[in-house]
């Protein structure tokens, strides 16, 4: 389990994230899990990419 979450950026145990986890299933990261550093992300009609500076790409 990453420690932070990849929508809000808060702590994982820190409250309810069930609001987050909904809006994750339309919308793209936008808060590394692991760093907490804002994602630099892209949307195209196909998907996104989301880059972290220290941790690199994820695509989906």
């Amino acid at each position: 389990m990453s420690p932070y979450c990849d929508h809000c950026g808060r702590l994982e145990g820190d409250g309810d994230h069930s609001v987050c986890r909904d809006a994750r299933l339309m919308e793209p990261p936008r808060y590394c899990p692991a760093c907490r550093r804002r994602l630099v992300v892209q949307v195209t009609p196909r998907g996104w990419s989301a880059r972290c500076v220290e941790h690199g790409v994820t695509s989906y």
